[in-house]
């Protein structure tokens, strides 16, 4: 779906609102919702929405992985596996 064909106004989505899940539904889209000819909101289908936040809370892992590298806070596996060997895995005490 191209991106102008999902552009609708808040009276549209009140008014057809069964028709716009179900069109959100089969072609797993996105569309974005205005008030005054201003982009208020944004209406996806669920499973992108489920995958859209999935790829973020990677995204985030791998952000704080790069800080933590550039940080010099990472342990070469090597050297984990090492450790872990001479002396067992840490172990939470909380």
């Amino acid at each position: 779906m191209k991106l102008s064909d999902s552009i609708k106004p808040i009276s549209y989505i009140k008014s057809h609102s069964g028709e716009v899940l179900d069109q959100l539904e089969a072609t797993h889209g996105t569309m974005i919702v205005t008030v005054n000819g201003e982009a208020k909101a944004v209406l996806q289908d669920i499973r992108e929405y489920e995958k859209t936040r999935d790829s973020l809370a990677l995204l985030k892992i791998l952000a704080l992985s790069r800080r933590n590298l550039e940080e010099g806070k990472a342990t070469p596996a090597r050297e984990a596996f090492r450790r872990i060997r001479e002396h067992g895995p840490v172990r939470d005490e909380t």
